[in-house]
């Protein structure tokens, strides 16, 4: 054991003398070496992140640059759903100042405001058309200069991140698709026929809503006096009043109206049968006397009379129609003949030393011994004499009706008024009810058309689908050749060369944000178009056109909201309540419209993988450059022809596409109406399509074809 220990010492004193180890197993030669590695991989590393960094820059600019590419798309949507918003709202105007128009026929009062309307109408569908017209044409232009804007607006990004410290950036971006579908929009058929339909019946509208008007004025004359007399002339003389004094009715029975719209004469036959209810259960005689009380008895009779004839009474009442029965009871003994109290044996009969003898009631002095019943004809036709006690005869009984029927405080004299009126009402009503039938047949036909017409222009959108709707690719390139070392010289990193031009590719598509804020902008590019200054017919017109297009987004709601304040605009209540009805049939179709609100979803750009963007298009250069993303994938070193190709292609498409747009491009104009106001869409060019635009496609393809050049094998574009 002591040897070994030995042995091992000398060993260990034989390595320490030769400088390899100590004891901690540390020497110089390891140290050297270990210092020696690491300095290495620093200066590695950091030349390394140097390479990433610079190269990473490029890639940070074509990001850039897409977004600027794709954003002009966005632009183009929005000049899109501008016309879109003028096309349908001029559609819904015209079907809403057609269908005022007609509606207005309806009634004198409103009369004076068809024609404009009508008109009017006419002439918005007309611009309509001619605005759609000149909007497919103008949008189609914009739409073949969309992949212009995007690459002029794509060079000028890459170009403003240019600066001496190392950047020389162009930019070339290539719409998905290259080309758009066009931009077509149709007229709105039936709008002419409507027109044309309108025009053939409005006279015929015309002339049977005056007359029934002025019919409907006379039954309404009719009614308020008929009115008067059953209550509103309270508290003076009216058969509320008598009814209320002479019968002691109260609440229901005996009801007090104010107003003549709430009233109807249903109330003054239910008050009537109500009083005389109450006088066949109430009637006493006045005094003692054999006269009085036979004047007593008559009135009874006369109560249970008229409370059996006006209790057969019947008012039946629907809108348009009348038919009523007032039974009219006798206002002297003439009349008091041709009823039933004149033939029926309902009398007491005696016999007398002159032959049968007829009195007033049972109880009379002289009724005792009665040996049956007659009747007033009976004793007129001389087989009947009178009785001296209670002096009855067909007189007696044709007195007790004919003064209170011929002086004001007669319940009878108010009574008598109101069913003459009832009569009256129910012949006018009869003569009103074939015009206003023709009216609303007419009427009711041209707002059902209105209508439809609605329905078919809340289906009438304008779609696009332009270049660059599934995205854009851009490619960039870095002609500034930067020094590969920056730092002090290093015999482990190479000092000289320099990193060449870089380049990458990037792409971008757009996306819906729903935030707040894109229907502000249509609006906002909507305001120039709603100018000028109208009254009457055209200003409701106006009003209805800028109500729906400031509220383009809220659909139904905001078209029934608008229709009916141009609805309230007008004076439409009348006698005979056409132009109510014909306004209430319209709101009821623009109700069943369901009219959906626009998409205003803003459209914003966002990066993508480029060979998504590519897939989706699948034709033209995208095709070609899915293809090369392929093969560079497979064999990093075969995609430089296929990417120079693209790029010459994508060049001689881009340039010479703007020509005489200094003063941008106008979309389409609009005027609504002869005299009214007018406006123009027009899109003003991106800043960044200028005299140098050109020019920097030119270079950013001259450098792309460059970059291709200088690939190698172990660069590949991304």
């Amino acid at each position: 054991m002591r040897d070994r220990a030995a042995r091992r010492a000398r060993r260990a004193a034989r390595l320490a003398a030769d400088g390899l180890r100590d004891e901690r197993g540390f020497t110089a030669v390891g140290a050297a070496l270990a210092l020696l590695l690491a300095l290495s991989l620093v200066l590695s590393a950091s030349q390394v992140q140097r390479i990433s960094s610079v190269s990473a820059e490029v890639q940070d600019v074509a990001d850039a640059a897409a977004l600027a590419a794709q954003n002009e798309v966005a632009e183009f949507m929005t000049v899109v759903r501008v016309c879109d918003a003028v096309v349908l709202t001029l559609s819904l105007t015209g079907v809403v100042a057609t269908g005022l128009g007609v509606a207005a026929l309806c009634t004198p009062p409103t009369m004076p405001f068809s024609e404009p309307l009508l008109s009017a109408g006419k002439s918005i569908f007309k611009a309509r058309d001619t605005f759609a017209q000149k909007a497919s044409e103008g949008l189609s232009r914009l739409e073949a200069l969309v992949p212009f804007f995007s690459a002029a607006n794509a060079a000028s990004v890459a170009q403003a991140n240019s600066s001496d410290a190392g950047g020389a950036y162009l930019a070339l971006a290539l719409p998905c698709p290259a080309e758009g579908g066009g931009i077509a929009i149709e007229g709105l058929e039936g709008a002419d026929e409507l027109s044309a339909s309108v025009e053939s019946q409005a006279d015929g509208i015309r002339d049977a809503a005056a007359c029934a008007e002025e019919l409907a004025q006379e039954a309404d004359e009719v009614k308020q006096r008929a009115f008067e007399h059953d209550c509103g002339a309270n508290p003076g003389y009216c058969m509320y009043e008598r009814a209320s004094s002479l019968a002691g009715l109260e609440g229901s029975d005996n009801p007090l109206y104010r107003s003549v719209d709430s009233w109807s004469f249903s109330v003054a036959l239910k008050r009537a049968q109500a009083y005389y209810r109450a006088r066949v259960a109430t009637e006493q005689p006045e005094g003692s006397s054999v006269e009085e009380q036979a004047r007593s008895a008559l009135r009874q009779r006369f109560y249970e009379y008229a409370a059996e004839e006006v209790g057969e009474g019947y008012v039946n009442e629907v809108e348009g129609s009348f038919d009523a029965s007032f039974p009219l009871l006798p206002r002297d003994t003439d009349e008091m003949r041709a009823t039933r109290l004149y033939t029926e044996a309902a009398y007491p009969l005696t016999s007398g030393a002159d032959g049968p003898v007829l009195h007033a009631w049972a109880g009379c002095p002289e009724a005792a011994g009665a040996q049956g019943l007659g009747s007033l004809s009976q004793m007129e036709e001389g087989g009947l004499g009178t009785c001296p006690a209670c002096g009855f005869d067909a007189a007696s009984l044709g007195k007790v009706a004919a003064a209170s029927t011929s002086i004001e405080n007669g319940f009878e004299y108010h009574y008598r008024i109101v069913a003459e009126a009832a009569q009256e009402y129910e012949d006018a009503m009869a003569r009103l009810a074939p015009y206003a039938d023709e009216v609303k047949e007419a009427a009711g036909g041209l707002l059902g058309e209105c209508g439809e017409l609605l329905d078919k222009a809340k289906g009438q959108r304008i779609e696009a689908s332009p270049p660059g709707s599934l995205g854009s690719v851009v490619f960039v390139a870095n002609l500034a050749a930067v020094p590969a070392v920056t730092g002090p010289a290093s015999a482990f990193v190479s000092d000289s060369g320099s990193l060449g031009m870089r380049a990458a590719v990037s792409a971008a598509s757009l996306l819906e944000d729903g935030a707040d804020g894109q229907g502000d902008v249509v609006s906002s590019l909507l305001d120039g178009l709603d100018g000028g200054a109208a009254t009457g017919a055209l200003g409701i017109v106006l009003d209805c056109w800028s109500g729906l297009l400031r509220a383009y987004s809220d659909g139904q709601e905001a078209l029934e909201s608008t229709v009916e304040g141009a609805i309230g605009a007008l004076p439409f209540a009348s006698a005979s309540g056409l132009g109510s009805w014909a306004a209430g049939f319209f709101s009821d179709a623009v109700a069943e419209a369901g009219l959906e609100p626009a998409d205003l979803d803003a459209l914003k750009p966002v990066l993508v993988n480029s060979g998504q963007v590519a897939q989706a298009d699948g034709t033209g250069f995208a095709a070609r450059l899915a293809s090369l993303k392929t093969e560079a994938l497979d064999s990093p070193a075969s995609g430089g022809d296929v990417l120079s190709g693209i790029v010459g292609s994508a060049e001689e498409s881009l340039v010479g596409a703007v020509e005489g747009l200094e003063d941008g491009i106008e979309v389409a104009s609009i005027e609504l109406f002869e005299g009214g106001p007018a406006a123009t869409i027009r899109v003003a060019l991106p800043l960044a399509v200028g005299e140098e635009a050109e020019g920097l496609i030119h270079q950013a393809a001259d450098a792309l074809r460059g970059a291709v050049a200088s690939v190698t094998g172990v660069r590949t574009w991304r």
